[in-house]
């Protein structure tokens, strides 16, 4: 679903703590750039992805989500998360007109957003343990704090969804998320919530600010809308995006490429 990589740079002396854990169905990177041992901080972290995951799978047949879906849980009984993701979800849905949705066809499935708000959070957690400096990639979707290196921005390149050796532009900044919606790893698998239907007029959509909880959700309402995504992001205050069509023609908001 996702295009998006980190090129960030670091010097020979940028201490680095890196981790890599299995869960969603995915693969999320936490990438500390401060000195000291984060060992406590990077297990509070995975602790929460796997907690996500208990709750919000739709694959798992125990999780809340799936348990609501056949009526033997109310949302009311579930964990608290639940309801603040469907809150967040019908935000999402008034600002993208109904492009994106918590319910589509008729089933409870939030994850359009709760990957990129999971990653979020992580990002948090890691900050109140003291970690200043840091990347958390979930599945190509990153929500960065600070910088690199000491006097040095992240660097985000985007690739081409029909060529993942190839990027075809980059965000740079501190503080910032990025996410990716598209046909690069799972094909023609989104649909417009309106139709039914795969939406099928972009190759890639991708949209930068500094909550990857949106940031995500609007990556997918972008990919949706099509090439009016560009008119409806800039009317959204923080968030720019860059879509590539079906022909591999590339279309930016304002705000793009300006460093965050």
């Amino acid at each position: 679903m996702t295009a998006t990589t980190s090129t960030a740079p670091t010097g020979a002396d940028t201490p680095r703590s890196v981790h890599v854990e299995h869960c969603m169905g995915t693969v999320f990177t936490i990438d500390i750039r401060d000195p000291g041992c984060w060992d406590a901080a990077i297990a509070d972290a995975v602790r929460w992805l796997h907690r996500v995951d208990a709750v919000f799978s739709t694959y798992r047949a125990d999780s809340d989500i799936s348990r609501i879906q056949r009526g033997e849980l109310r949302v009311a009984e579930a964990d608290p998360e639940v309801a603040t993701v469907l809150e967040l979800c019908a935000q999402v849905a008034t600002a993208t007109g109904g492009a994106f949705t918590a319910m589509p066809q008729g089933r409870l499935d939030p994850t359009g957003l709760v990957k990129g708000w999971a990653v979020e959070r992580a990002s948090r957690l890691l900050g109140a343990h003291g970690a200043v400096n840091h990347a958390v990639n979930g599945g190509g979707d990153l929500q960065l704090a600070g910088e690199a290196a000491p006097g040095r921005p992240w660097v985000v390149g985007i690739s081409d969804p029909r060529d993942r050796s190839r990027i075809v532009s980059t965000v740079t900044g501190r503080d910032f998320a990025v996410a990716t919606s598209g046909i690069a790893e799972r094909g023609s698998h989104i649909l417009d919530p309106v139709t039914a239907r795969p939406a099928l007029a972009l190759a890639s959509a991708s949209v930068v600010g500094d909550r990857l909880t949106f940031a995500d959700a609007y990556a997918t309402a972008a990919f949706v809308l099509g090439p009016q995504a560009i008119r409806w992001i800039e009317e959204v205050d923080g968030y720019a995006a860059l879509l590539i069509d079906a022909d591999g023609t590339l279309a930016t908001s304002r705000g793009w490429q300006a460093e965050r």
